[in-house]
């Protein structure tokens, strides 16, 4: 008996059809993309061989018509599905309801061929009442949308393949462009070129601590003598000098002489207190580009990561279609959230229906925002049906989606204004500020920055005591409304504008229409693979052959990475997909010109090849003995610098993982003439007596211990001499003998873990001093310690769970507030004040100061008992993991085989 046969790109989707379905569809998937253009020269048909468009696969002259191939893994699926034609009734093509789905469905449709009728359907959840509903209300393909994805295509095509031989041919071999990609790298080499301009300023303020009916606050000097203190947006990033006239500064010296005089001006007196509620509304629920900014900022997944786990809920029929720019939700599912949230928080949670309007022009994608597809399945619900990234993805979208439908936050804020005497009576104002959530409304649901809203709910409400107009301010031990417990002056810094991270950058490309947000993620990841960009931490670093690409694209393709070229773009592509503009008309111009300002990507391709001049570079500055240039340039292995001509003495390759930012005029000279200078002899190893010198290589400086032998072309190879890279901030000039074999003892081993017998070492790596035992590391609070550490120190340090770095290593630590002694061990125990709140340290153990405990009444034997209770409770109990075997490549060849994966 003959049935239906639906095909959808997904096997899990195709599984979860199959499962409510039945046996009267026969469901099979064409895992994404069946056909496309060819790949490279073996993928180029026979036919098309030896034609000028071969390889490119696009007869630019005979209307642009794309040549496609059957990818080589899709032959047997396109096999089958021809064999299953045989038994089927009709044809439903059920891909993605977004132009990549229907594209995807023309092109199944044009290799099957199929002689039983042929209907589309579109749904955009996995639920079977949804998928019934699509096949009721199917329809034909939609031709206008397919002409906009195949016209995306085939320009892209054009862009990368028309562009990037320029850039071998005067940059480097291998190198890539892309309408969005370059426009992407273009981003970020510019925010930090905005890093390497930006001049630090420094700046002082008085923070004053205070107390009243048992509870400590901090109130700010905001204002002396009629003018506000200044903060750091009154100076300027690029000098670093003061661009507000109308502030007053302070310096150290004149923020520690004004607090003497206003310790001894007390009684202050409170002179305002501002109260004023304060309505905040949920967020909408997720679009593409919202899940993926929130997942970096919350979970810290990239936008590739945060995409894949999507992919898998949708197919699993949990979450509604995730490749979106609309905010909307269907009437089913503001019906279902409304009965989910009456439920869970009760009728005060539940206001009514809430509608967004979706802010991104042509919304486009999928017409609901991202949601789960039965609210009643809570994150705490879902079993074992996904778990890990899965989990954590559903668990945003759910409380999101139920958040957006929940009450507004009713809150309290309060400010207070403190007056005191200054130098001369000059009056001196200090300002306080509370928050007290009176109805926490959606935040039950959803609390940016935190994964329980419960615990939370305590940590957004800032008390402040009751106090009125006219109450004193005294010291401890009078009568009055509020006591002084400390004045003191504190020293600011202005800061760089932060680079982009995966939140940030999709939010900059979607605001300014770059692209679309259903590519944010494979463009990141595609700037990364091809190594334009890296990764530290979150952020996203520039890469110094993005520089020199960056220069050279805006000097020679200056249109095309223009932040509004690629919105333009889009724009037509919208109006293809609507049947407004003819896709012919639009390619024609695009490659062509228009005959009046645009030249064509022809003639731009064609002017960017046959320039006359120097190779690309990018300028550092001149060297002030010699007057030459100093210029960042792209060779046949990577970035180099280069002085003047170039030569011997005067061509050195920067450090890997050195960002930009960091690297400049000084930095390069420094570097030249190290290099030119050769290895330093820092003295003779006693025990083997070898040479020890110090020297600079591609990844930083290093001490090594013998001479390096000289290549041979046949036979064994000489073995390498010992190496160790200095601790990052160590000058090399600066290393004795004593510091170079110690380098070259690491990794140290320092014992045997008691649980599995496997060595524990500790040595420096790429982010500061750590402790390993197998695949488990630990970062170390100093370098000393990774030669004094004890075995007991390092099992108890490993069984800490991970912290995450909140600097990078080598950055300046906050001077600590007090040091109250030392423990047992003659570890020094602290008190810092660290980003989120005060805390005590060993060294090793961090331990929160509970709320509400004054600062100075803490005692040694306190801090012993905290940090004891925290080493107990926060301990991980799980077994270490036992050390992998060691894979026979060798670093180098790890690092080509790495790198030959991920170019593309």
């Amino acid at each position: 008996m003959a049935i239906p046969l639906l095909i959808v790109e997904s096997p899990t989707k195709a599984r979860t059809l199959s499962g409510f379905l039945g046996s009267k569809y026969r469901v099979m998937a064409s895992v994404g993309h069946v056909r496309d253009l060819p790949n490279n020269a073996s993928e180029v048909p026979e036919a098309n061989k030896g034609k000028e468009w071969g390889s490119l696969g696009i007869d630019v002259d005979n209307d642009f018509q794309p040549h496609y191939v059957i990818s080589s893994d899709r032959r047997g699926t396109i096999r089958d599905m021809k064999a299953a034609l045989k038994d089927a009734s009709e044809v439903l093509l059920a891909t993605d309801p977004d132009r990549e789905g229907e594209s995807i469905s023309w092109h199944l449709l044009d290799l099957l061929k199929p002689k039983v009728p042929v209907r589309r359907i579109v749904f955009h959840e996995i639920t079977e009442e949804a998928v019934l509903d699509a096949i009721e209300h199917s329809r034909g393909v939609d031709r206008n949308l397919v002409d906009a994805q195949e016209s995306r295509r085939i320009l892209d095509r054009l862009f990368g393949y028309k562009v990037s031989p320029v850039l071998w041919k005067w940059i480097a071999p291998k190198l890539s462009a892309g309408r969005v990609q370059s426009v992407a790298v273009r981003l970020v080499v510019e925010r930090e070129e905005e890093r390497k301009a930006f001049r630090k300023a420094g700046f002082w303020n008085l923070e004053a601590t205070l107390s009243g009916e048992g509870r400590e606050f901090t109130a700010t000097l905001v204002r002396l003598d009629g003018k506000r203190v200044a903060i750091g947006k009154d100076f300027d990033a690029a000098t670093g000098k003061l661009g507000n006239e109308d502030v007053a500064v302070l310096d150290g010296a004149s923020a520690a002489a004004l607090a003497e005089t206003l310790r001894a001006s007390i009684p202050w007196e409170v002179t305002g207190v501002e109260e004023k509620p304060v309505t905040q509304h949920p967020a909408p629920p997720f679009t593409t580009s919202t899940l993926q900014q929130e997942a970096n900022r919350k979970l810290g997944f990239s936008a590739d990561k945060t995409m894949s786990a999507a992919q898998k809920l949708f197919d699993s029929g949990v979450i509604t279609y995730h490749r979106t720019d609309s905010t909307t939700l269907s009437d089913k599912a503001l019906q279902e959230s409304g009965r989910t949230i009456r439920g869970m928080y009760g009728d005060a949670y539940y206001g009514g229906v809430r509608r967004y309007r979706t802010k991104v022009k042509n919304a486009q994608e999928a017409h609901e925002a991202i949601r789960p597809t039965d609210f009643s399945l809570a994150p705490d619900k879902t079993g074992s049906r996904f778990h890990g990234n899965e989990a954590r993805v559903y668990e945003l979208i759910w409380k999101r989606a139920v958040a957006s439908q929940m009450t507004d936050a009713k809150l309290l804020r309060t400010t207070v204004e403190i007056t005191a005497a200054g130098v001369g009576g000059a009056p001196c104002v200090f300002t306080a500020s509370g928050k007290v959530i009176r109805f926490p409304g959606y935040l039950r649901a959803y609390v940016e920055g935190s994964d329980d809203p419960a615990a939370d709910l305590g940590d957004r409400e800032t008390l402040l005591p009751a106090c009125k107009k006219g109450d004193r301010v005294s010291l401890p031990g009078d009568e009055a409304a509020l006591a002084l417990l400390d004045l003191s002056p504190k020293s600011h810094e202005t800061t760089p504008p932060p680079r982009y991270t995966d939140a940030s950058l999709v939010k900059r490309l979607e605001d300014d229409g770059i692209g679309r947000p259903s590519t944010y993620a494979s463009i990141i990841k595609t700037i990364l693979e091809r190594e334009y960009v890296w990764r530290q931490g979150k952020a996203l670093v520039p890469t110094f052959t993005a520089l020199v690409l960056t220069v050279f694209l805006k000097e020679h393709f200056r249109t095309l990475v223009e932040l509004d070229f690629t919105g333009r773009i889009e724009e037509k592509l919208d109006l293809i997909s609507n049947g407004d503009l003819e896709r012919l008309v639009f390619l024609r111009e695009f490659y062509f010109g228009d005959g009046q300002d645009w030249p064509g990507l022809k003639n731009m391709v064609e002017k960017g090849r046959d320039r006359r001049g120097d190779y690309p570079s990018y300028p550092l500055g001149e060297d002030p003995v010699t007057g030459d240039p100093i210029l960042i340039k792209v060779g046949r292995y990577g970035p180099y610098v280069q002085r003047g001509t170039g030569g011997e003495g005067n061509t050195a390759s920067p450090p890997d993982g050195t960002a930009p930012a960091d690297f400049g005029l000084k930095e390069a000279i420094e570097l030249l003439t190290t290099k030119s200078a050769g290895p330093r002899i820092v003295g003779v190893d006693p025990k083997t007596g070898m040479t020890v010198f110090t020297m600079d290589g591609r990844f930083g400086p290093y001490v090594q211990l013998g001479e390096t032998p000289e290549k041979v072309t046949k036979g064994k190879k000489p073995p390498k001499p010992r190496r160790a890279s200095l601790p990052k901030g160590e000058p090399i000039e600066s290393i004795t003998l004593e510091t170079a074999l110690r380098l070259l003892s690491l990794p140290r081993e320092i014992g045997l873990h008691p649980e599995d017998g496997a060595p524990v070492e500790s040595n420096f790596g790429r982010f500061g001093p750590y402790v390993k035992h197998g695949d488990e590391f630990r970062s170390l609070e100093s370098e000393e310690q990774v030669f004094a550490i004890t075995l007991g120190d390092a099992v108890e340090l490993l069984r800490q769970p991970k912290r995450a770095r909140k600097r990078p290593f080598g950055a300046a630590k906050s001077p600590h507030l007090k040091e109250l002694g030392a423990n047992p061990a003659g570890a020094a125990i602290r008190l810092f004040d660290g980003r989120y709140g005060p805390y005590l340290t060993d060294g090793v153990v961090n331990a929160t100061v509970p709320k509400g405990v004054p600062l100075e009444s803490i005692t040694l034997e306190n801090a012993l008992e905290l940090l004891a209770e925290k080493a107990a409770k926060g301990t991980s109990k799980r077994p270490a993991k036992r050390p992998t075997k060691r894979s026979a490549k060798r670093p180098a060849e790890k690092l080509r085989a790495r790198k030959g994966k991920t170019k593309t």
